[in-house]
């Protein structure tokens, strides 16, 4: 009996994901939840467990393919794999074995698609190792990284380098165990898809070609290693750009995979505790001529990653689409603060969480919502969709950039409830450990600059969300009640908002009945 392997529910507003790896090959045995391939999307990277136990008999959807949601990925034979599930497998290495005879008088290399691990090859071939299938819309795409240098030795399906295209980056492994001879498209070249971009030796007669590649006898010069430092074991591509962008230095985090392999989530940890990265170290300025120095010798350029291109203008359509507009009040946090003195010890004991600013400002904003609905409504089409429920998405700054976890139905939350939810969605946020259902389905956002000590803030609305609160820090100011100038901690809060649903009217009121139930808490528990 077959069971299919389809794309899971990506989430109300993500319609498609592409295929970013398979952790399985035709013919490999698998096991129920075992998980076979990963997927990407503009959020959030989703992994696809197996069905049932059994054989994986074909592989419908490959690496760098785009899919919709429930899409054919894949299709598993229930049983042992004693059975006849992995007839394509068998059928590869056939033919794999009928070129190499054909080939046997000559030097004319194979090519073999570098997400095609499973193909067998004969010692000493040379096998170009090509751009795996990048998808229907992806025509090209940039060398990020190379892992390997020319010589070094390679097991099959190890990594060789790392592309990105607009939508996703692509890991491409070896097809072969053997040695790398030649590189031919260098860091930052951009290559259409099928383009030929390493060439390595298979099996024991890569030995002597992998010393003439060494010492320049015929092979392309050396590209820089992704690793410097002569280990055998490569770390995980997403954790060295994490350790990149955040400044991280290779020993400075302990490795949490297979021989000692860094993965993302063990950077973020490291971010976490607080360990400071040495800043790179500045190279010698060159002496200073008699004439004015070039200014063009001072700076330095380097290209967005695809990524990077691709966020860039997915926050401008957000811009263009809605008609945004933000307005501001401030907050005397006096009140919650005092209220947080007297009972966090105590709060803390019982609910064995610690008792924050953000659960006082979501119980504000659900009751705020509720009076003003259309701040927590959305535009589809003609249409507009009102929430009866309040979904919170909560900003939170990973290594990795920003991110939106949804805490649901947080209008029916308690303090402690609230508390609990956002510490654990913070945690995984850190760790690397959302999923798609983690981030999608938010009614309003909540963004709180102040941590990073932002003494206003004009957020951007996070679609198809009509609005978002910004908080800012709070700061003593001098400030006149009653007559008197006292010292109040105050904080400033904005409310960005899509004009062509809420009008001024409405987004004053949201933040004033904001306003009134912060500086007067009692408000919250009597519904007020």
């Amino acid at each position: 009996m077959t069971s299919e392997v389809r794309v899971p529910t990506l989430g109300e507003s993500v319609t498609e994901a592409t295929v970013a790896t398979w952790f399985k090959k035709p013919g490999d045995t698998v096991a129920v939840d075992e998980m076979l391939c990963e997927l990407e999307t503009d959020k959030v990277t989703v992994e696809v467990p197996s069905p049932v136990a059994g054989t994986l008999s074909e592989i419908v959807a490959q690496e760098g393919d785009t899919v919709g949601v429930d899409a054919l990925l894949a299709n598993v034979s229930e049983g042992d794999s004693g059975s006849d599930a992995a007839p394509k497998a068998k059928e590869a290495a056939k033919d794999d074995e009928a070129v190499s005879q054909s080939d046997r008088d000559g030097d004319a290399p194979k090519a073999i698609d570098a997400g095609s691990a499973d193909v067998a090859a004969r010692e000493g071939d040379s096998i170009d190792v090509q751009v795996p299938t990048l998808g229907e819309s992806v025509t090209e795409a940039t060398v990020s990284t190379w892992f390997k240098k020319v010589g070094d030795k390679v097991e099959q399906d190890e990594m060789l380098c790392e592309l990105e295209t607009d939508k996703v980056s692509v890991e491409v492994p070896s097809p072969a165990a053997g040695v790398l001879t030649e590189i031919l498209a260098d860091e930052g070249t951009t290559v259409e898809a099928s383009a030929t971009l390493a060439v390595l030796t298979s099996g024991a007669g890569a030995a002597s070609k992998g010393e003439d590649a060494k010492s320049g006898a015929g092979a392309a010069p050396e590209t820089k290693s992704a690793d410097t430092s002569g280990k055998d074991v490569e770390d995980a591509p997403s954790a060295k750009k994490a350790m990149a962008e955040a400044g991280i230095s290779r020993d400075q985090v302990t490795g949490s995979g297979r021989d000692g392999r860094v993965m993302k989530e063990d950077v973020a940890k490291t971010i976490a505790a607080g360990t400071s990265a040495p800043k790179a170290q500045a190279k010698p300025a060159a002496p200073r001529a008699a004439s004015a120095p070039d200014d063009a010798s001072r700076e330095e350029r380097v290209k967005m990653t695809r990524l990077k291109q691709t966020m860039a203008r997915r926050l401008k359509e957000a811009q263009n689409t809605a008609a945004i507009l933000t307005t501001f009040n401030e907050v005397d946090m006096t009140e919650v603060m005092a209220l947080r003195n007297t009972y966090k010890a105590d709060f803390e004991k019982k609910h064995g969480v610690r008792m924050g600013f953000m659960s006082f400002f979501t119980k504000a904003c659900c009751h705020a919502l509720k009076e003003i609905p259309e701040v927590n409504a959305e535009i589809d089409g003609t249409d507009i969709i009102y929430k009866n429920y309040v979904h919170m998405g909560v900003a939170a700054g990973t290594p990795t950039g920003l991110v939106v976890p949804v805490i649901k139905d947080a209008d029916a939350m308690s303090f402690a409830e609230i508390e609990k939810a956002v510490n654990a969605m913070g945690k995984k946020a850190r760790d690397g450990k959302l999923t798609m259902a983690d981030m999608t389905g938010g009614t309003f956002t909540i963004s709180n600059g102040g941590v990073y000590g932002s003494l206003m803030t004009a957020p951007i609305l996070n679609p198809p969300q009509s609005g978002i609160l910004g908080m800012a820090k709070i700061q003593d100011r001098p400030m006149a009640i009653n007559g008197e100038v006292v010292i109040r901690p105050m904080m400033y809060i904005s409310l960005s908002y899509d004009h062509r649903i809420i009008d001024g009217k409405g987004a004053v009121t949201f933040l004033v009945r904001v306003k009134e139930m912060l500086e007067d808490p009692r408000r919250l528990l009597m519904d007020l």
